[in-house]
């Protein structure tokens, strides 16, 4: 009898992290500059995300993966694995969904779109 894996597994604290430890202020300098480097529309909103009187905390999971969080607010704001580039959690896009970059696609691949298909560079139609 084999053991199938899942594709998404839940996230439990107890189990997956692997270590929380609060940035030093160089790092967080450092963390600020490269968020807007990588996402340059987060200039106007980084005091209301990473507030520099809010004390930046890194939390190490399994599989390297490393969430960024504040001591004022506890929840996931950014996420990488290994040394890759930031990205936000959805609870930040929501609020700012302009963070990231858009694209427009044809009309007739919106419903195929929709339905979980992919898209390939010759149905985009403009930078959006």
């Amino acid at each position: 009898w084999k053991r199938e894996k899942k594709m998404f597994k839940k996230f439990a604290a107890e189990e997956n992290v692997s270590g929380r430890a609060q940035m030093k202020s160089s790092a967080q300098r450092a963390l600020r500059t490269k968020l807007e480097e990588q996402m340059p529309a987060i200039t106007p909103h980084m005091d209301d995300l990473l507030p520099k009187k809010d004390k930046v905390v890194l939390v190490k999971c399994q599989d390297h993966v490393n969430i960024i969080t504040t001591t004022e607010n506890p929840a996931p704001l950014f996420f990488n694995l290994r040394d890759g580039p930031y990205f936000p959690s959805l609870r930040v896009l929501h609020r700012y969904p302009l963070l990231l970059p858009h694209v427009q696609v044809d009309r007739g691949a919106i419903k195929h779109v929709m339905k979980g298909a992919d898209i390939m560079c010759p149905g985009l139609t403009s930078k959006g």
